[in-house]
Parts: C-alpha cells; structure tokens; sequence
C-alpha cells in the first residue's frame, strides 16, 4: 500500500525564484506512446511539446509549517504537456518524466510522496544583472545541460525554430499548467495535482545552449531533431500545490 503515499497526500507551498522554461517541439508520433492510459497529447500545428523547466526553488514545505522551515533547493522537470477528460471536464496540464534535484532530501521525500522520478544532479546557477546561467550535471550524463538567457530584452522574439505563430500561442505552451498528472498503475489511475500560482509573468527571452539537453540523446528522442519552440523567464512566483485526486482511466 505505499504506492498511496506518492498521491501527494497535502498541500505543498514554495517560492520560485529564477524559474526558465524551455519548451521544444516533437512529433506526435514521437510523444504520444509515451504518455500513460487516460492521457492525450496536447499538440499544435502537428507538434507535441516536451517542457525542461529550470526553477530555483526555496522554502518548499507542507502548507502547514511556516515559510522558515521551507527546504531549498534546485529542481528541473522534463514534461510533456497533455490533456485529460474527466466528469468534472477537460483537464490540461503535465505528464513528468524526470525530475532532477541538487538535494537528497529532495530525492528522498520527492520518490516518496510523489510520482516525479527524482535523480541527484549537480546545478549551478550563475546571475547577472542581464543575464542567467543554469549548469545541470547528471549520473552518466543522462539530463547535462548548460543554458544561458538573456535579459535585457523583454519581450525576445521566438526562436526561428518555433512552430508557433505569435507569442500569444506560445504562452499557451510555457508551464507549468494548471495540472500534473501521474500514472498509478495498481488502481490504473490518474493522479492529478492542481497548482496554484501568483505573480505568474512569463517573459519570452532569448537563450543560448552552452551544451544542448543529454536527454534528447537517449531513445526515443535520439531519431527526432528537437526543434526550441519557446523560451520564458519568471522570477519571484509563490506557488501552491493542493493534495492530489485520483482519476480512473475509465472516467478519464
């Protein structure tokens, strides 16, 4: 019965403080297989999109214990955006991949009451006054990344690679969303998680890769050429997550 534990069983509060979200476009065909029973690939112009978000992440602690007893850590998450219908309506939000964190509490608690994946990296984050430099080390270089964003000019224009026409239809692809769903398997189940947000100002910025995402090396993402779809920089964000609700795949 311990998988009852990962439903995200309280409320969780944190402040984000630099948060970049890259988000890349793939097939379809490429993503859908990987998403779990009761999940729709959310798509646009023929793309599914995969979001790496980077977040500096400080005082994360159940709601019910002040700010100051809040662990402090980084965090990135690979995503894929995806729908779900349900009897309460269509739900859209996140499917997670991997996750990454530089703290094994983190590690520990995040395996436990979530269905996340966290792995132990290295991260290193540089500021300036115009810009950023995240710097992600994995075990056997499995999720190494190393991204620079520039600042000084906000609103950026989209990447030359980007499917998407104007800014208005990417901001609908910048995360996080107002749901992450997870598989559970032994009631074939969604579990989703709602999150709340505030001070949310995605800013659509210009970045370039020191060293390009490891994990599109791996299958199945090694035959496809990702293409950046967008790029956005948030700062000073709190954010809430309230305790998850299981979904059957039936309902769904």
């Amino acid at each position: 019965m311990l998988y009852l534990l990962k439903r995200h069983p309280f409320p969780i509060e944190a402040d984000f403080g630099h948060s970049l979200v890259l988000t890349y476009a793939f097939p379809e065909t490429l993503l859908q297989p990987l998403l779990p029973p009761g999940l729709i690939l959310d798509t646009h112009a023929g793309c599914g999109f995969l979001a790496i978000a980077l977040v500096e992440t400080q005082h994360l602690r159940p709601s019910f214990l002040p700010r100051a007893l809040g662990l402090n850590f980084f965090l990135s998450g690979y995503r894929i955006f995806a729908r779900i219908g349900s009897a309460a309506g269509a739900l859209r939000g996140l499917y997670i991949l991997r996750s990454d964190t530089n703290r094994r509490l983190m590690q520990f608690g995040g395996n436990l009451l979530t269905h996340y994946k966290y792995s132990l990296c290295k991260a290193v984050l540089e500021t300036g006054s115009q810009t950023i430099r995240w710097s992600i080390t994995t075990h056997n270089g499995e999720a190494d990344l190393s991204v620079a964003a520039d600042l000084s000019t906000k609103p950026a224009p989209l990447p030359v690679t980007s499917p998407f026409a104007d800014l208005k239809e990417a901001r609908r692809f910048a995360g996080p969303l107002p749901y992450t769903f997870n598989y559970e398997a032994q009631t074939k189940s969604i579990i989703a998680v709602q999150g709340v947000r505030r001070n949310w100002e995605p800013q659509p910025v210009s970045v370039h890769l020191d060293r390009e995402p490891s994990f599109f090396n791996h299958p199945p993402f090694h035959v496809s050429e990702p293409r950046l779809a967008n790029a956005f920089h948030l700062q000073s964000v709190s954010y809430s997550w309230r305790q998850g609700r299981r979904i059957a795949v039936e309902a769904a």
